[in-house]
């Protein structure tokens, strides 16, 4: 007979005051990180603490402040080996490390917005997803992808 795992079967009546407040995403560059998430993606920067490369820096939605972007140096971890420092660093070239979904109900003039400015580079257009979402990525100055959805 087989046995069945049962995951959150009662969730609908679990009620909750829980959000997501803060995501992290690792940065390089601060000062290319901020012109991306403030200038392309129209985000406002929250906090900028530290100096030089180990910066931690907060972004969110205008008028959003309890939903946070925590943009943070990946390597500050004393703890971290050389081996974890290459692995990290060899997926943040490839794009596969950080991501973060954003939501637009404009997708299509978000995309051209974000478009021109240099910071973000395009990884995909706008596109009719089969699974019957719109959305379009780009790669933020990290590697981090960020794609935006169509709601």
């Amino acid at each position: 007979m087989e046995k069945r795992r049962r995951c959150c079967r009662n969730n609908v009546s679990v009620m909750t005051t829980m959000t997501i407040h803060t995501a992290q995403l690792p940065l390089v560059d601060p000062d290319a990180s901020v012109v991306f998430w403030r200038d392309a993606i129209g985000f406002e920067v929250r906090s900028d603490v530290g100096q030089g490369d180990m910066r931690w820096i907060t972004v969110g939605p205008v008028g959003k402040p309890d939903t946070c972007v925590l943009l943070a140096p990946p390597f500050a971890d004393p703890g971290i080996s050389e081996a974890e420092r290459e692995t990290v660093t060899g997926m943040m070239a490839k794009g596969t490390f950080g991501w973060i979904m954003l939501a637009s109900v404009d997708v299509d003039a978000d995309f051209a917005r974000i478009q021109e400015h240099a910071a973000a580079e395009v990884i995909q257009e706008p596109t009719d997803q089969p699974y019957g979402v719109r959305d379009c990525a780009f790669r933020d100055p990290a590697g981090n992808t960020v794609r935006l959805r169509q709601v």
